[in-house]
């Protein structure tokens, strides 16, 4: 991060001088950097601090914070490997510490992250598929188009290909589901769906690996996909969604060996 007192540099939005609703407080506990993310934190959770904003010099915003550069610094560092702020080394315009989107990548991590570290079980995970798949499959039928629709009979066709492998049955299978959701149009749909996907990777492959009748199981998921996809591209929401529901349970119920995520 660069020192930049100058008053009359701006963010990326131009109209709003840096942190221009902001009220920074002392904070009145140790000077650490988990004081210094609450503090801005709280300025983003209040409207003060929107995308595009920039934050203090840090030793301006040290100094209102009351609190060290270094506590500062790091706080800084934190809440940019969260991709809610990004610094742009330099002089001059576009300078300086900005309020960053978080991008989707960003919240998909921490979400892959805490289902796979919760221990959840799996009646719980199973249960929030549910939920969100089904919406996402009615939302798909209503609004996929052409390019959605050829990703999905893609995955589908890899689903049928004869001899395919458990692990790329798993990793086409996780895409479908995705890729649904992402036909949804709903992106925290899709990012809930791909990180929560994205933590049964393993647990999913391994209960695969221990099907003795793994013939009859990819038969068995193949003709459901099949069957949602059909819904999908008839514009079938309801169906689409009802079917996604079954295929969810039935599969889970397929596999007693599922460990716990």
């Amino acid at each position: 991060m660069v020192d930049n007192t100058d008053s009359d540099e701006v963010g990326p939005q131009g109209t709003r001088s840096p942190g221009a609703d902001a009220t920074w407080r002392p904070v009145t506990r140790a000077s650490t950097h988990e004081l210094v993310i609450e503090a801005i934190e709280d300025q983003i959770m209040t409207g003060a601090l929107v995308v595009g904003d920039l934050l203090p010099p840090e030793r301006e915003l040290a100094s209102r914070l009351s609190v060290s550069r270094a506590g500062v610094r790091e706080a800084i560092r934190v809440l940019e490997g969260h991709g809610v702020l990004r610094s742009d080394v330099g002089s001059g315009r576009g300078a300086g510490t900005f309020v960053a989107s978080l991008p989707s990548a960003a919240l998909a991590r921490f979400l892959r992250l805490h289902v796979a570290l919760a221990n959840f079980r799996i009646q719980e995970v199973v249960e929030a598929r549910i939920i969100l798949e089904q919406a996402s499959a009615s939302l798909a039928a209503e609004r996929a188009d052409a390019d959605a629709l050829a990703e999905l009979e893609r995955l589908v066709a890899i689903m049928d290909e004869p001899g395919v492998s458990r692990e790329e049955f798993n990793d086409a299978d996780t895409a479908f589901h995705v890729a649904i959701a992402e036909a949804g149009g709903n992106t925290l749909f899709s990012d809930m769906t791909g990180a929560i996907r994205a933590s049964l990777r393993a647990p999913i492959l391994e209960a695969f690996t221990k099907v003795t009748e793994w013939d009859a199981m990819a038969s068995m998921l193949r003709s459901q996909h099949h069957g949602i996809l059909e819904a999908i591209a008839q514009g079938q929401g309801a169906r689409a969604g009802e079917l996604t529901a079954t295929h969810i349970r039935e599969a889970a119920a397929a596999l007693p060996e599922l460990p716990e995520a």
